[in-house]
Parts: structure tokens; sequence; C-alpha cells
């Protein structure tokens, strides 16, 4: 069998008065897995994305990349291959510099960031012009304006068109269409689910959204009190109902 290119071995997350958060969690991640992350509110989920990302230290256990634990490492360290988009638009973009300026910053991931203007040709802005036309909200047509300046649906598009511009070896999606009107979240996710296809992406989705999760990614794992309660991918996930979802958020 293939080798995951992420693996949580016994992962615990401990806060405050010794509480644990994800209690001895397991997951393999294999390479151009689209998982979707369901579970209540205080399940562990955005907690498990932290713990992934390097933002907030695991108690005990492992965090394995290619079977190197980086359970040590920063979270600096890790955007070299691990990217995110959250929930908040004004998140993960620089407010006072140009959706170009952004994008252009964004392809440095990995490297030394030295933002030069030089470095928007004419041919680069064309490009840019190109991929930001794909998501369907004119972001296209507003490459010179401040990110600061844009609606909160282009400014999570750019945001989403930034993770995956250098493309990450794990992307992280957490709750990224949660703070949109219901038209614009579906354009996102359209948009979402023909980038991780197209390109071959490795992401992990939260969503509250049960249709989303049955219809998008090739896997759906929910969580629970920090454990994970259920793990399906393929036929098995295909053949999952909204039904049968809730039952778990009951129990």
């Amino acid at each position: 069998m293939t080798e995951p290119v992420f693996s949580l071995k016994n992962v615990v997350v401990t806060v405050g008065d010794n509480t644990e958060i994800l209690k001895s969690l397991n997951l393999d991640i294999f390479d151009g897995d689209f998982i979707t992350v369901l579970g209540t509110n205080g399940a562990g989920k955005s907690t498990l994305f932290n713990a992934i990302a390097g933002n907030l230290p695991i108690s005990t256990g492992q965090i394995l990349h290619h079977n190197h634990n980086i359970a040590n490492e920063s979270a600096v360290t890790r955007t070299n291959y691990i990217a995110r988009v959250f929930q908040d638009p004004k998140m993960g973009t620089a407010p006072r510099m140009t959706v170009a300026e952004n994008l252009l910053l964004a392809e440095k991931r990995g490297a030394k960031r030295r933002l030069r203007s030089r470095g928007l040709t004419k041919e680069k802005l064309n490009e840019y012009a190109t991929i930001t036309k794909t998501m369907g909200n004119n972001l296209d047509t507003r490459l010179q304006t401040a990110t600061g300046d844009l609606s909160g649906g282009q400014r999570q598009a750019l945001s989403f068109l930034m993770a995956t511009r250098v493309k990450p070896e794990l992307l992280l999606l957490d709750e990224h269409t949660a703070a949109l009107d219901p038209k614009t979240s579906e354009q996102l996710m359209l948009a979402t689910n023909q980038q991780v296809t197209e390109n071959h992406l490795t992401a992990l989705m939260i969503t509250h959204n049960l249709a989303d999760a049955l219809e998008y990614g090739n896997r759906l794992i929910i969580l629970n009190a920090g454990q994970i309660v259920l793990d399906v991918r393929g036929e098995d996930k295909d053949m999952l109902t909204e039904e049968q979802i809730l039952k778990y958020f009951i129990a």
C-alpha cells in the first residue's frame, strides 16, 4: 500500500487544566486525498488543523511528514509544504497590497520574500488575470486594487489562490466558505473542487455544510470528543446520507 504523505500517530493535545482536546488521534493522509471534516463545536476540528500546521503544540504522539516527525517544527517551517485558508476572509492576505502584489508574494513561499515592483511585468499581470478569472467573481478586474478594498468573497477567493499558487503538499481549508453568502459560498466551493481535482492537491476541509461534505472529496471523517468516529472513502462515502451523518451528531 502507498505510504501516507502525512500521519498523525496517537496525537494528544492538552490545554488549560489538562483538558484533552485530541485524544490519541490517528489519521493517515494519502497523496490526492480530499477529506471533508465534520464534527460538532468543540469536537476538535480546529485543534486538529492547528496541530498539523504547528500553531498548537501536541502533548504526546507524532506528526509524520514522509515518515519524518515534524512535531517540533515551527509553524513557519511547515508553511514550506502546508498552506491554509481560514474562515475569516481578512486572514491570509496583506490588506494594503494589491491583488497582484499578494499573488506575487504567494509565489515566494519557501523562498526569500523580496517583493519588487519589477516582478509585476505585463506578462505576469496577464497570467494573474487568467487565474483570477477562474474564480468567477470579477477578481480579474481588480488586480491593481488594494486587497482591503475587496468584497469578502473576492478576498477569500484571493486567499485560496494564494494558498495554491505554489502547490502545497497539504492544503488546510478551515471553514473557508462559512463567512460568505450562499451564492458566493457555492461559487468558491465549485472553484475549490476544480482546483483540488485538476491539480491533484491533497486537502482537508472543515465544513458544517453536510451537503458539501457529501458532494465533495473522496473521503469523509467525523470527529467527536477529540477522536475520529467515522472515516469513509470512495463508494462507502458515496452511499452516506445526511440522515446517517446526523446520527453521529445526536450520539
